[in-house]
């Protein structure tokens, strides 16, 4: 898995490529801790490049999402596509955390 970012506005975008799971699952709640920590707490993560996400995944954005929310930020998710869009929906994430088509959608909300 990689992760890429850059800041948006007022958000930092995320990008994820290759595969979320038991191996590479913590790298990308580093990540996201490590944004906390440089003081942005409003993260949009770009799955275009995900090709597969497993529990350990899963596991790994709900942690980070928690740990944003506590300070009050957030999380939000764009461009699910196949497995990646299918677990997302299966596992109730599609529902409990901003989804958006596209990265566009994402920046534009408020």
């Amino acid at each position: 898995m990689e992760c890429t970012g850059c800041k948006q506005g007022a958000f930092y975008v995320l990008s994820v490529a290759g595969r979320m799971d038991a191996l590479t699952s913590q790298g990308f709640e580093t990540e996201c801790l490590a944004r906390l920590d440089a003081g942005d707490t409003r993260i949009v993560v770009d799955l275009s490049a995900l090709e597969y996400i497993s529990s350990a995944g899963l596991r790994s954005i709900l942690a980070a999402a928690k740990k944003l929310k506590a300070v009050g930020g957030d999380l939000a998710f764009c461009g699910l596509t196949g497995i990646v869009a299918e677990v997302f929906t299966v596992s109730g994430f599609a529902k409990l955390l901003p989804v958006y088509a596209t990265r566009v959608e994402a920046l534009a909300r408020s």
